[in-house]
């Protein structure tokens, strides 16, 4: 599994540099965090979403995005107990359930890692990612 499987192509609220945000804030470091993931810089995001999680901890966006920092960065352990507390604020979150899916099945928790593809299948039918992704794990 390639670690780009977790990049996420939904909309940013914000396209801003990094450095134009203010530090300090868990939106301004949620911003930061995920501009870098989306540059590429997982080991960077992951930092900032630390830091982000320490003033938020129950937001469940902020969860997700640390797992896929953590997750790119290859802290697969680390990244799945962050995608789980996702799934347990947001557990209507598809993608969150997907994530989790992932970082179970390189942890080597199969079983929960088909439980989690099927649950985002059935929130969003028809998503290539989790269909190809629970074909692979359960074939």
């Amino acid at each position: 599994m390639r670690n780009d499987d977790l990049q996420d192509e939904r909309p940013l609220d914000d396209d801003r540099h990094p450095d134009d945000a203010r530090t300090g804030g868990a939106y301004e470091l949620f911003s930061r965090g995920v501009w870098f993931l989306r540059e590429g810089h997982p080991h960077q995001a992951a930092m900032l979403l630390a830091r982000a999680k320490q003033l938020e901890p129950e937001k469940a966006s902020i969860r997700e995005a640390l797992g896929r920092a953590l997750y790119m960065s290859g802290r697969t352990a680390r990244a799945r107990r962050e995608f789980a507390k996702a799934v347990q604020l947001d557990p209507a979150s598809d993608y969150a359930h997907f994530a989790l899916a992932l970082a179970c099945e390189r942890t080597g928790e199969r079983e929960r890692a088909i439980g989690h593809l099927k649950l985002a299948i059935a929130m969003r039918p028809g998503m290539p990612d989790y269909e190809r992704a629970l074909e692979r794990l359960a074939g």
